[in-house]
Parts: structure tokens; C-alpha cells; sequence
């Protein structure tokens, strides 16, 4: 079976996010913003997941933006948790380099498939 690269880095970006939210959680006693990223980043992957098993173009392509956004937010929160200092510069940019490649893997799937399956109507 091939090796699905988007799977692979969501999941393991999950990863990172949960122990973000660990760590946030016992020592910057930080749990409202930690909750969001913990819930948006981990959501990414369960919808690629989804994705899987969609019943149509239709419905992956519509799982697959649901997952974007989640990125997106995802996104929006670690920029607040360093904006607001419970996250260092180094700390954001590693976890921040990750999102961004999932976000811009995202968009790169969605045009396609929308392309895909536009020509073919």
C-alpha cells in the first residue's frame, strides 16, 4: 500500500500537540488556549482519516477542507500561545513549520482533487 505522506505528518504533528498541551497544562498551568490547539491539531488527522472512507470526490474534498481549517486554526492558537508568551520563538517555530507544511499539503490536495473532478464532469 502506498505511503500517505499527509497521514503520516498529522499524525505525527497530533503527537507534538498532545505534548504540547501536556506540557502547557503542568507547567505554565496554561489549559484554555493549550485545550483549542490540543482539540484543532488533533482533529487534522482524524479527518484525514475520514477522508479515507468518503463516500464520493464530493465528500474527501469537503473532509479535506474541514481538515484545512482545523489546520488553520490550529495555527491560530500556537500564534497566540507564543504571542502571549507560554511558548518560546524556537519552541513555535519548529511546531509552527510543521502546521505550515500540512496546511500548504492541504491545499495542494484540495485544488487537485477539485480540478480532478471538475474536468471530469
Amino acid at each position: 500500500m502506498k505511503e500517505n505522506i499527509v497521514k503520516n505528518k498529522a499524525y505525527a504533528f497530533a503527537l507534538r500537540v498532545i505534548k504540547a498541551y501536556k506540557f502547557l497544562g503542568e507547567e505554565k498551568r496554561e489549559f484554555v488556549l493549550s485545550k483549542q490547539m490540543l482539540r484543532s491539531g488533533t482533529a487534522i488527522g482524524a479527518l484525514l482519516r475520514e477522508a479515507e472512507q468518503a463516500q464520493s470526490k464530493a465528500d474527501f474534498v469537503s473532509k479535506m477542507n474541514i481538515a484545512l481549517k482545523e489546520a488553520n486554526e490550529t495555527e491560530y492558537w500556537l500564534m497566540l500561545l507564543k504571542d502571549s508568551d507560554y511558548i518560546d520563538e524556537k519552541s513555535f517555530e519548529s511546531v509552527h513549520r510543521d502546521c505550515a507544511e500540512i496546511i500548504k499539503l492541504l491545499i495542494s490536495i484540495v485544488k487537485t482533487t477539485k480540478e480532478n473532478h471538475g474536468s471530469k464532469q
